[in-house]
């Protein structure tokens, strides 16, 4: 029945989005006078002249390009409880994520913009029925693997990750087909949980899951372990779409569809704490749909720019495909030229669609983990101030399939003045000091979704040898703290150390 009724409403939401994507730059344009009227009683719209902007370059010579931490200001006094700071009244929730120079970051999500948080994930799964003309994935159960929906309250603020968040504001009319229960998804512990899901869920119609794929993966093995079926399909033979976003599916697309037993289809979305900013609108063809209509206003600084103190700031209007571009947002929310410190591309600009095409900085993101490397170089400072090591150089990937099998691991090149003698002991003690740092690392490590780092000790001169062969030794060059791909790791193994 459920199926049935959802069937026209998918119709109209897949025109709506069509409509919309037909209208970004005039819903644009609306959205730029929505947000400046709706601040301009607020802390930073009276510090920032709001009652005197009327047009999108008074905005930019009036509102520079910020980061969290420059933001910070703003945030720690809405944290206190105080009202119209940075939107309107105070945040209904603050998100809480990892930042990439601020350590944990608090995102203000306001009573409105939360609902276009969850109307964007509605509209993304009902535009999938409109196009497939299929709606029975509402027939059975839908899975997602989520943060604990636990949240804190400080000054009447909720606080906690996102994925937390979300669970507390999905429709009545959804939450009968959602699983696992609000009791398992609350365990903290991944493995207890991970049992706890497999066992709720193991006889269950499930037709779609969400989640990040490593996370994926692994309930896809606990599931065919306990069950002794072969695949996927097995257990679950109307399983039908698997959504994600936050990490690349494609190193996880082989080993999902072996476990599966088959192809399956797949929907991406670009969530973010900062705002729902696209999905996938189409089935077969590259690109996300920008949400251009939904509380949310857009800038686009060229990547080679972004360090500029006056970058320049391009509106939709401006924008070429197959360009980098670090996409800024202000929104009903309270953030304003925010810089998310994602790069995107975009591959149509009629509509307009995108791909996100890395990070401001070098990173490690292959399980959703958003290593940078301040982490990294804090952490091999704080381990060679307490052992006496000397270290040349060193850097650190992903080894997302390990060839001598087992969970992944991140892998440290490090090239030592003289080898040390207890390896373990301070691979373990690197492990413990990212663990410190970074909470996504640290979930991953917890939950067994990685295992703990390892080090690879390089002959001397390893690094001077590899730059040497890319015609990049001396002079600015710098060898990368930390890539996301196996291209230097690759390269580097020539120079391992055997121990």
């Amino acid at each position: 029945m459920k199926s049935i009724l959802i069937k026209p409403f998918a119709k109209r939401i897949s025109r709506k989005i069509s409509r919309d994507s037909n209208n970004a730059i005039p819903d644009q344009k609306k959205t730029f006078k929505y947000l400046i009227k709706g601040a301009r009683d607020t802390e930073f719209g009276k510090d920032h002249k709001f009652n005197s902007i009327t047009s999108i370059k008074d905005f930019t010579n009036s509102v520079p390009v910020r980061t969290y931490e420059e933001l910070r200001p703003y945030i720690d006094k809405m944290r206190t409880g105080a009202v119209d700071i940075l939107w309107k009244g105070k945040p209904k929730y603050l998100a809480k994520t990892s930042g990439t120079t601020s350590g944990i970051k608090y995102i203000p999500i306001s009573k409105e913009s939360i609902k276009y948080h969850i109307n964007a994930a509605r509209n993304a799964t009902l535009n999938y029925i409109a196009l497939k003309k299929d709606a029975s994935i509402f027939d059975g159960k839908m899975i997602f693997l989520s943060g604990s929906p636990t949240l804190d309250y400080k000054n009447e603020i909720a606080t906690g990750r996102l994925s937390g968040i979300v669970n507390h504001e999905i429709p009545n009319w959804v939450k009968t087909n959602q699983s696992p229960s609000y009791e398992t998804n609350c365990i903290d512990d991944w493995e207890t949980k991970l049992d706890k899901i497999v066992e709720e869920t193991k006889d269950q119609d499930l037709r779609v899951i969400s989640g990040i794929p490593p996370w994926v993966q692994m309930y896809f093995e606990r599931l065919i372990e306990v069950t002794g079926k072969d695949n996927i399909k097995e257990v679950f033979p109307n399983f039908k779409l698997f959504a994600y976003g936050g990490v690349n599916y494609e190193p996880y697309r082989n080993s999902l569809e072996r476990l599966i037993g088959d192809e399956l289809d797949t929907l991406e979305t670009y969530p973010a704490s900062e705002g729902f900013i696209a999905f996938q609108d189409q089935i077969e063809n590259q690109g996300l749909l920008l949400n251009t209509n939904a509380g949310m206003y857009f800038e686009f600084v060229p990547l080679n720019e972004i360090h500029l103190d006056s970058p320049t700031r391009l509106t939709l209007s401006d924008v070429e495909k197959h360009t980098d571009y670090v996409i800024l947002i202000s929104s009903n929310a309270g953030l304003w030229a925010y810089n998310l410190g994602d790069t995107v591309q975009f591959v149509s600009t009629d509509p307009f669609r995108l791909i996100v095409s890395g990070r401001v900085k070098h990173f490690i993101s292959a399980f959703g983990e958003h290593v940078i490397a301040k982490e990294v170089e804090t952490a091999m400072q704080s381990l060679s101030s307490q052992h006496p090591i000397s270290i040349n150089e060193f850097t650190v990937a992903p080894q997302v399939s390990p060839p001598e099998g087992g969970l992944p691991y991140h892998e440290w090149f490090i090239e030592f003045d003289q080898a040390p003698s207890n390896l373990n002991a301070l691979a373990a003690q690197l492990d413990s000091l990212m663990t410190q740092q970074n909470i996504y690392y640290e979930d991953l490590i917890n939950g067994s979704i990685l295992q703990n780092l390892k080090i690879i000790c390089l002959k001397r001169g390893a690094f001077q040898s590899y730059m040497k062969s890319l015609g990049k030794l001396g002079g600015q060059n710098k060898v990368p703290r930390l890539s996301n791909d196996r291209k230097i790791a690759d390269a580097l193994q020539t120079y391992k150390l055997n121990m």
